[in-house]
């Protein structure tokens, strides 16, 4: 696990934003995992910007959401699909076609997950998965003692998500869906990088137990510690609780440039 602390969330982006492009321009017809909510924003609008500006072509490039809220349609405001094409997939040259984000509507759940797991493996797998961490340390919506080894099912939220969440519905938690459907964290895990932003102080504690608590299905993101490519982009406030910032800052500026973006 690589941990990179920079100075804020914006420059925490921006570097974050050109591993991504640097994959996209090599392997341009890369699978990428996405994820949705306030972390990954500045991410994305840097995606954009390299690609309205830089010619970033995203033409090729097929895409997998971590997870959508159950009983919301695709156009309800708060709908992770309503959240991706305004934030991402409008403003870049993605073919609608490759673009895959849970149905939330799904007549037969469990179905629609399976079709979904079917659906990675036919696309060759995740090359790079995009991940936010809860203050409670989960991933997706792989809410704590998750098993490492699920795959995309439905999930049932904690008290602490819709307590978290409620502020995207008009700060009212009883408006937030109490399921959803989530990529497991064995499906998280297959894929070939993992790419994870944490940002400000609310998050420092989750930070610190998932770098450097033990492994613990109570702490769903501390799995990461056995991915062979996981990558930790967080801002100084993020990183507050760890307690050798100074190494991981160290290992990072001497790093050769041909690796940086790598």
């Amino acid at each position: 696990m690589e941990i990179i602390i920079q100075s804020d969330a914006d420059a925490t982006s921006i570097t974050a934003a050109r591993m991504v492009a640097r994959l996209v321009k090599e392997k341009p017809h890369a699978v990428l995992g996405l994820a949705t909510g306030s972390t990954p924003l500045k991410l994305y609008q840097e995606l954009v910007r390299l690609h309205q500006q830089e010619g970033l072509d995203f033409s090729g490039i097929t895409t997998f959401n971590l997870d959508e809220y159950i009983g919301l349609p695709r156009d309800h405001e708060q709908s992770y699909y309503s959240f991706m094409w305004e934030n991402l997939f409008s403003q870049i040259n993605i073919q609608p076609q490759n673009v895959f984000i849970p149905d939330g509507m799904a007549a037969d759940v469990p179905e629609a997950c399976a079709e979904y797991e079917q659906a990675i493996l036919n696309a060759g797998g995740i090359d790079l998965q995009v991940l936010g961490i809860g203050s409670d340390g989960h991933v997706g919506f792989n809410e704590p003692t998750s098993s490492f080894a699920s795959r995309t099912r439905i999930k049932t939220l904690t008290r602490q998500t819709l307590k978290d969440n409620a502020r995207f519905f008009e700060g009212d938690e009883t408006q937030v869906p109490h399921h959803c459907i989530t990529m497991g964290i064995g499906t998280i895990m297959d894929a070939g990088c993992i790419l994870m932003l944490a940002f400000g102080e609310k998050k420092a504690q989750a930070i610190a137990s998932m770098v450097e608590g033990p492994v613990a299905s109570v702490v769903p993101a501390s799995i990461l510690q056995h991915h062979a490519r996981a990558k930790v982009f967080i801002d100084e406030a993020a990183a507050t609780h760890l307690k050798r910032a100074d190494y991981y800052r160290w290992v990072y500026e001497g790093k050769p440039n041909w690796q940086l973006d790598a």
